[in-house]
């Protein structure tokens, strides 16, 4: 089952999305056009006159690395997507501008003066790869109501108690002064160690809050001593130190030991973006909120799998869902590419410098093209990003790796770059 696809009249007004099989028989007819692919979008060749469509619901799960999306009819989710942020890429770029800022500081040559002394961050800033998903959540929003007659939005408004996960005995005026919304532990684990046993990897049963030091032997309640397993594994392991249980496995032992060092950075970044990303919301449209455990509540009652997109379709007050689609669009956030001229090695110094000219035979780097390639060692049809030379001979990233070599004669665009990449 697929997505829905939107439709627009002559006058771009959304209409109520339509199943693939009347817009087949639509661009069959000659009646609708292709606007463009993705979200996949048609143009009706007439305006629609006195249309009341029916308002729907778009609801998301902003997350720290995926934001799931649904757009509901009533009870019916007719689309659904995942967006993959980039703010882990963001945050890499700034501390290798920012290291090579310093070391040309510390040289003896000319620079420019710092301006930090004069600089004053405003209410309610946010760091560039927190703030990247605040404005993409926001535009991918903006751009699904262009398209579709939504009236509403809900979103899972959560916050992660760091202060209570890292420290379970702190309370009274100590805990009144540190984060007070609570979240429940065993739901952080639940995503930190990938909902499965970390002793076996086994996946789909119920699984149980395991000391890693065991209390016995003075292990604390504390989120880092603490990890999930399924009921024979808590069982075998008892009172055992990690380190005696899995000695015949080391591999494991030292996967364990380094997953127990990840700070808490998901929970922090949720609750840093949690109310910017509602407040912008509400400029938008109508917008009410629901927690995690309500949405958690919802997905186990109706019996259904964990997904960033089933997550959203669950937020909220609701009695039932359908899922008329089961094929969610995957959108990951690229980015526009670099404004730098010139790179750099890791000492700072230039190596090589970039041409201004980006259009190369009417295709950029980052288009979404077709290449239908009928001659050479390359025979084949290929659909992806594309990656543009001034020579013409250009790469494409698929879905199953990258193919380079792939002359400009062959390629068709389907999709011009927008800064971000899609598949299913």
């Amino acid at each position: 089952m697929q997505n829905y696809v939107f439709v627009i009249d002559k006058n771009k007004q959304p209409l109520n999305p339509i199943p693939p099989a009347r817009a087949r028989v639509l661009l069959t007819k000659g009646k609708a056009a292709v606007l463009r692919i993705y979200p996949f979008t048609l143009i009706l060749k007439h305006v629609v006159d006195n249309s009341a469509p029916r308002p729907l619901v778009i609801k998301l799960d902003p997350g720290s690395r995926f934001t799931g999306i649904a757009i509901l009819d009533q009870d019916k989710v007719i689309w659904a997507a995942e967006l993959e942020h980039r703010g882990w890429q963001i945050k890499d770029s700034l501390e290798s501008r920012r290291s090579l800022r310093c070391s040309r500081r510390n040289r003896k040559t000319r620079y420019r003066q710092p301006r930090f002394d004069n600089r004053k961050r405003p209410q309610g800033w946010l760091p560039p790869s927190l703030m990247h998903r605040v404005l993409t959540i926001e535009t991918w929003v903006k751009r699904l109501c262009l398209y579709s007659p939504i009236s509403q939005i809900a979103m899972e408004l959560v916050k992660f108690d760091t202060q209570k996960m890292q420290n379970p005995e702190v309370d009274g005026v100590e805990y009144q002064q540190g984060e007070l919304a609570g979240y429940e532990v065993r739901e952080y684990l639940l995503e930190k160690w990938r909902r499965k046993c970390a002793y076996c990897d086994k996946e789909g049963v119920p699984l149980q809050i395991e000391h890693i030091h065991p209390r016995s032997k003075g292990g604390s309640n504390r989120v880092s001593n603490l990890t999930l397993s399924c009921e024979r594994c808590n069982t075998k392991k008892g009172a055992k130190s990690i380190d005696e249980f899995l000695k015949k496995d080391p591999s494991r032992l030292e996967k364990i030991k380094r997953q127990v060092k990840q700070p808490l950075k998901d929970a922090a970044i949720v609750n840093a973006t949690r109310l910017c990303v509602f407040r912008t919301l509400k400029s938008i449209l109508l917008t009410t909120t629901g927690t995690g455990g309500q949405t958690k509540y919802n997905r186990t009652r109706l019996g259904l799998n964990k997904s960033h997109w089933i997550d959203a379709a669950c937020v909220g007050d609701i009695e039932t869902i359908q899922l008329l689609t089961q094929q969610p669009l995957r959108i990951k956030c690229t980015g526009w590419g670099t404004r730098q001229m010139c790179g750099t090695d890791r000492y700072g110094f230039a190596t090589r410098h970039r041409e201004r000219k980006q259009l190369h035979f009417g295709f950029k780097t980052g288009d979404i093209i077709k290449a239908v390639v009928t001659s050479g060692k390359k025979v084949g049809e290929y659909v992806g990003r594309v990656l543009c030379r001034k020579a013409g001979s250009f790469d494409i990233t698929t879905s199953s790796g990258r193919v380079a070599g792939i002359s400009y004669r062959f390629c068709i665009p389907i999709h011009k770059k927008d800064g971000y990449a899609y598949g299913f």
